[in-house]
């Protein structure tokens, strides 16, 4: 049996040989993939089927490697000049004192730039700012700003912002937090690192984590990064003051104030006009009176309170129009005063802390009055109890039992 098998596969063998032998000799580098002729690499022509009729005047193409489109970089913005960005800074409504400081900054920048190309000695001017004040004050519209300013003044060479917040800085575990601010900072490299509430970053290890790393990214790339914390002015001040890194680094602290009802009601008319809209003097005056209940406590959102109202208002617009099939140009433009509703969870609670007075029901029965000092009637003495263990004793006295 073992003898019939090895010439059965003796002659296998000779008959793959014999086919091997028939067979043209292909290239060394040549594609063996059933259905494709013999080729060189890069070569990818086809081979048609066995048996199918081919035409006369037909010729494979070699399909060559397929080049990804070549996409086309979107075109850069125009790079402004400090002239412009502080035009449109000064075109900002309210904001004195933060344009007053902002104009002083490029100044001084501008002019120690000019001093070390003459080749003069200059001081080094700490170029990082703190923010002081609420929400919706123009803190971020004023960072975008800057960030152009130190631009064209040759201070940053890209001029970007990247807005973050403690979220973006610090990670799940101790030991990653490090790496993820470091990777914030770089991507904020040539630009400005606008951190909103810094101020939450202190009171644990990872936000510690954070700052440490923040200064030593501050420190080696203080050639061109420009780092601007914002939030309230006491945990700002708190918040500096923990680090000696942050202190040294941030010497410059501009305070936004909150808006006026006037400069608010600016913001709104502009906001308004800007979407195309159109707010008479009767919306005006119904904006007026919400501002005026409304509560300034650190919650308030000035700005972002009447853009608030805005989209409210665009809303209620809407639904008043929703029956009206084809609306004239006039009522697709013009607000009403009633279009201009507060919601309740733009408006913040009163302090719940601040006294308030409390009115009795009105069928309460009227207070007894007390005499305060009213002579209170003696007590009779009481006679003491004796102890548990003398009561015991002599009880055992009495049955003549020992203890």
């Amino acid at each position: 049996m073992l003898d019939q098998v090895r010439r059965v596969g003796e002659q296998v063998r000779r008959q793959l040989g014999a086919l091997n032998d028939a067979a043209p000799p292909l290239p060394a580098d040549a594609d063996q993939t059933p259905g494709f002729e013999a080729r060189s690499r890069g070569d990818l022509a086809p081979q048609p089927p066995t048996g199918a009729a081919t035409d006369a005047g037909a010729r494979t193409q070699s399909a060559e490697p397929a080049t990804p489109p070549v996409e086309e970089a979107e075109p850069e913005e125009p790079t402004k000049s400090v002239e412009e960005l502080l035009a449109e800074l000064d075109a900002l409504i309210g904001l004195a004192n933060v344009k007053g400081e902002i104009h002083r900054q490029a100044a001084v920048l501008r002019v120690e730039g000019l001093r070390k190309k003459a080749g003069l000695e200059s001081p080094t001017i700490t170029r990082h700012l703190v923010f002081n004040g609420n929400p919706g004050t123009g803190k971020t519209t004023v960072a975008r700003l800057v960030a152009g300013i130190y631009r064209a003044l040759g201070l940053l060479s890209k001029g970007q912002l990247v807005e973050v917040d403690r979220s973006e800085l610090v990670a799940g575990y101790l030991g990653q937090t490090a790496a993820k601010t470091a990777e914030v900072v770089a991507s904020a490299e040539g630009g400005v690192l606008f951190i909103d509430e810094a101020y939450a970053l202190s009171g644990d290890q990872y936000g510690k984590e954070a700052i440490d790393t923040l200064v030593k990214e501050m420190e080696d790339k203080r050639d061109d990064l420009v780092v601007i914390v914002a939030g309230y002015p006491l945990p700002m001040a708190v918040f500096i003051s923990e680090n000696p890194g942050l202190e040294s680094r941030f010497r410059t602290t501009i305070d936004f104030q909150n808006y006026t009802d006037d400069e608010l009601a600016g913001i709104f008319a502009s906001m308004i006009k800007g979407a195309d809209y159109d707010a008479g003097e009767e919306v005006l005056a119904r904006l007026r009176t919400i501002l005026a209940e409304a509560p300034r406590g650190p919650s308030f959102g000035n700005a972002r309170f009447v853009r608030n109202l805005m989209e409210a208002a665009i809303g209620h617009h809407a639904w008043r129009l929703r029956e009206i099939a084809e609306p004239t140009l006039e009522q697709l433009r013009t607000l009403e005063p009633d279009d201009l509703v507060v919601d309740p969870n733009e408006v913040p609670d009163p302090d719940p802390l601040e006294a308030t007075e409390l009115a009795p029901p009105a069928d309460a029965a009227p207070a007894e009055t007390v005499e305060p000092f009213e002579p209170v009637a003696p007590v009779a003495p009481v006679e003491p109890v004796a102890p548990v263990e003398a009561a015991q004793d002599s009880a055992d006295e009495e049955s003549g039992e020992q203890p």
